[in-house]
């Protein structure tokens, strides 16, 4: 899978995260809306954004659990949408697929919030990626 491949599924994956969060939709309702208007999307964008959404989700709880004691000064919950999105989509790949490498994860992260977030968000995402990556080795 390319890496245009693999970012686009990403990126689809946090518009499924971006509507169930703000939609207050289930991922059943999410699953069953988002890909009506798109088709005509690459079976393989569409698969990896599909694994991406589901870890995300099903492991939703742990990955927001993970996120909060690195937010100096924010709470989640108030958080711009997009970029609260951008950091559990980041957290699930961490989680569920080892092996794409951390910073790999991390810079696709702030591609995306580049192109959906303010700009003065990629530079806090940053710092929070970074000091959940270094928790996360840890782990290891």
């Amino acid at each position: 899978m390319s890496t245009g491949t693999r970012r686009k599924s990403r990126e689809m994956a946090m518009q499924m995260l971006f509507q169930g969060d703000l939609g207050k939709q289930t991922p059943e309702q999410v699953a069953k809306t988002f890909w009506v208007a798109r088709e005509e999307s690459d079976a393989e964008v569409r698969g990896f954004a599909q694994d991406l959404y589901r870890v995300a989700t099903v492991r939703a709880e742990e990955i927001d659990e993970l996120i909060t004691p690195h937010l100096v000064n924010w709470r989640l919950e108030r958080m711009p949408g997009v970029d609260r999105n951008v950091l559990r989509l980041a957290v699930a790949e961490m989680l569920g697929f080892k092996g794409t490498p951390f910073p790999i994860i991390i810079n696709e992260a702030l591609e995306i919030a580049r192109r959906y977030s303010a700009p003065e968000s990629v530079s806090f995402l940053n710092g929070v990626l970074d000091a959940l990556a270094k928790e996360l080795v840890k782990r290891i």
